[in-house]
């Protein structure tokens, strides 16, 4: 049985290995050991295969027999089925948290969008960027929901700097501010249509980068 703490240490584990794909530090086919990443962060190695399953969750290792936890490699295929998985549960949840959006928080979403376009590095855009989206979809108080498009958002995470990281320039995201204009004048339906237009925009420009 694991433990809070193994709990809280498996997510650790997970998030560091999950930056370091995303960042492509670690490579498509690198093996993961479990004994050395045991090592590394000072555990043992039942958080680090509840690490690596949450990993696997987020489609970013695979466990074969024999060969043990690898690096997940990407295709177009998955690129357009996440972008499309992504474009239907985020129109889901923005449905659901519209009634909720406050003032105060429209105004965060565009703090963060304000942020996206200040980034300085395809990092500090994708933190804003994913705040952006977290902030809207929250209050649809669904937190399976919730969770199922942060894992997915991780998965685009990756596309995107595998396609951004020899060439960065911060976009100015129209897109954002047009979902924010709706919400604002409560055009839920036109928020909606823009919302999965961006998310599966950006699954293409990712097809196109690789």
């Amino acid at each position: 049985m694991t433990t809070a703490k193994d709990d809280t240490l498996s997510v650790r584990i997970s998030r560091a290995l999950a930056d370091r794909i995303i960042a492509g530090t670690l490579q498509p086919g690198a093996r993961l050991g479990q004994d050395h990443i045991a090592e590394e962060f000072g555990a043992s190695h039942v958080p680090v295969r509840e690490a690596f399953r949450r990993l696997e969750t987020q489609g970013l290792v695979v466990s074969e027999p024999r060969r043990g936890v690898r690096v997940a490699g990407i295709s177009l295929d998955e690129v357009k089925e996440v972008a499309e998985m992504r474009a239907s549960l985020e129109v889901l949840a923005l449905q659901h948290a519209a009634p909720h959006l406050t003032k105060a928080i429209l105004e965060q979403a565009e703090n963060a969008t304000r942020a996206g376009d200040k980034a300085g590095d395809v990092q500090a855009w994708e933190d804003a960027n994913r705040a952006f989206h977290r902030i809207i979809l929250t209050p649809c108080g669904m937190p399976r929901l919730l969770k199922a498009i942060d894992d997915l958002h991780t998965t685009s995470a990756r596309f995107l700097f595998l396609g951004w990281r020899a060439e960065w320039e911060a976009p100015t995201d129209r897109d954002h501010r047009a979902i924010l204009a709706a919400l604002r004048d409560g055009q839920i339906e036109l928020a909606s249509s823009v919302l999965a237009r961006h998310v599966r925009f950006s699954g293409h420009k990712s097809q196109k980068t690789k």
